[in-house]
């Protein structure tokens, strides 16, 4: 009797343990699945993560083309600029200098008359010092005459106004005389020498 007390509550043990281990498997089962779903979940938010960093980073890459590219036109603006003034600075007193050198041209040919011995003329000692004076402070500021007589005749540096038969085949093409003196300023030509050309 007691033996069959015993394989009774055995058996019943049995079906209890099979009834826990049918729970646990329903449970693993669900957990299981809840698992997945926020397994599926996280993939998603990391492939919207993922996405949305990748426009960023172009976004993020445009905005630096963007910007180098505005700060290259900005210098180069600069750079520019201060040619422009420079160049403005240099030629800034070009209209003041293109009037004096009429006055200029007069103290020449007073200078030359004075200097031909057969003319009675005579330049005075502060004329002289004047007539320096004013060549220097002009050279000072960029003016600069151009060498014309005795050069080969150059069409942009030199205005023909006559050519004359050469005297020998050297003098060919090559300026015998200046009629009006050519000037730089600062490298830049503002009056074009008059010349007379041998041919």
């Amino acid at each position: 009797m007691a033996k069959e007390l015993i394989n009774k509550l055995k058996s019943k043990f049995k079906m209890n343990q099979k009834e826990k281990d049918i729970d646990t498997n329903a449970k693993n089962e669900t957990v299981d699945e809840n698992q997945t779903v926020e397994e599926q979940d996280n993939l998603d938010e990391n492939e919207d993560s993922i996405s949305r960093i990748e426009e960023l980073e172009i976004q993020i890459k445009e905005s630096k083309d963007k910007h180098l590219r505005l700060f290259a036109e900005f210098e180069n603006f600069k750079k520019r600029n201060m040619r422009e003034r420079i160049e403005l600075m240099k030629t800034a007193a070009q209209d003041t200098m293109q009037t004096i050198l009429p006055v200029l041209d007069d103290f020449d040919r007073a200078k030359k008359s004075a200097e031909d011995e057969s003319s009675s003329e005579q330049l005075s000692e502060g004329v002289l010092m004047v007539y320096n004076k004013l060549y220097t402070v002009l050279a000072n500021k960029g003016l600069t005459p151009m060498e014309s007589t005795g050069k080969k005749f150059d069409p942009e540096l030199h205005e023909a106004i006559t050519e004359i038969p050469a005297a020998t085949d050297d003098q060919k093409g090559m300026v015998i005389d200046t009629v009006e003196t050519g000037y730089y300023l600062n490298d830049k030509i503002i009056r074009f020498a008059k010349v007379v050309v041998g041919k």
